[in-house]
């Protein structure tokens, strides 16, 4: 799993959007904050383990917060002592690129006037990503003549 946090701006103040892939580039999961330390990272990789398994290798940046909050988690035993800590910034040029697509998105909106909105919004971008990414199976809603809006209304649904 590699993990970093971005700036989104959110009433008029930057808000830090916490994010997740895996190995392969797709989505793990995602974290709209206020704030940016060990508490909303501790939040933040519990909600991704919990989402899915707990990883084998972590990749972080250089962000105290975020080791402190894997440290946290390993005495907890969320996370297994094993597991191993990177600190990379080559190897976390897969997340920073895969930022790029939702601020651009964000960028166009001329970003977001409420929180409850932004969290609506960006949770809209990243299933747009994730099925764009071929993370979401859309082979039994999407049959000879259906209709884009029909795939995202079952998309939606399910």
């Amino acid at each position: 799993m590699r993990a970093d946090e971005t700036y989104i701006k959110v009433e008029g103040q930057w808000r830090y959007l916490y994010r997740a892939v895996d190995k392969q580039g797709r989505t793990v999961d995602f974290l709209l904050s206020k704030n940016r330390d060990r508490a909303a990272a501790v939040s933040f990789l519990k909600k991704a383990i919990g989402n899915n398994e707990a990883p084998e290798k972590i990749t972080l940046d250089g962000g105290r917060a975020s080791h402190q909050a894997v440290a946290e988690l390993k005495a907890e035993g969320i996370l297994p002592a094993q597991t191993l800590v990177r600190t990379s910034k080559y190897l976390n040029n897969l997340i920073e690129q895969d930022h790029r697509m939702v601020k651009q998105r964000c960028y166009l909106m001329l970003w977001f006037k409420t929180f409850g909105n932004a969290e609506v919004t960006l949770s809209g971008i990243e299933l747009a990503n994730k099925i764009k990414k071929g993370q979401f199976d859309t082979s039994e809603i999407t049959g000879a003549g259906a209709m884009v809006l029909q795939v995202w209304e079952a998309v939606i649904a399910a």
